[in-house]
């Protein structure tokens, strides 16, 4: 390369940067809504999405979770977790999250 010439960059658009803290933020903030409170009786568990509401309600069943309501999603009860390891017992089921119920209030119509 000679003097006077300019190699050129590759740079990403400006407002890629502002659309990953914008998608960060809103992980952020959902995390932390939807987390389950430390006395909780009763908690939302959402199983693998391809699960039908059978298989969700035998893993439920093992875990002796009682089963409060189901959702219109059949991956997604609300449960009263048995107070011995009982979130633990609902992981080792097959429960992928566990939330407060009241933020998926929306799902509950049938």
């Amino acid at each position: 390369m000679g003097p006077g010439k300019i190699s050129p960059t590759t740079q990403w658009p400006a407002w890629l940067s502002a659309a990953g803290l914008l998608i960060a933020s809103w992980i952020a903030i959902t995390a932390l809504s939807l987390q389950v409170r430390a006395d909780a009786q009763v908690v939302a568990v959402a199983f693998p999405p391809w699960w039908n509401a059978q298989q969700a309600l035998l893993a439920a069943a093992s875990a002796n979770a009682a089963i409060v309501r189901m959702t219109a999603v059949p991956a997604l009860l609300v449960v009263r977790p048995d107070d011995h390891d009982g979130l633990t017992r609902l992981r080792e089921a097959g429960v992928w999250l566990t939330m407060d119920p009241q933020a998926i209030a929306a799902c509950f119509r049938k």
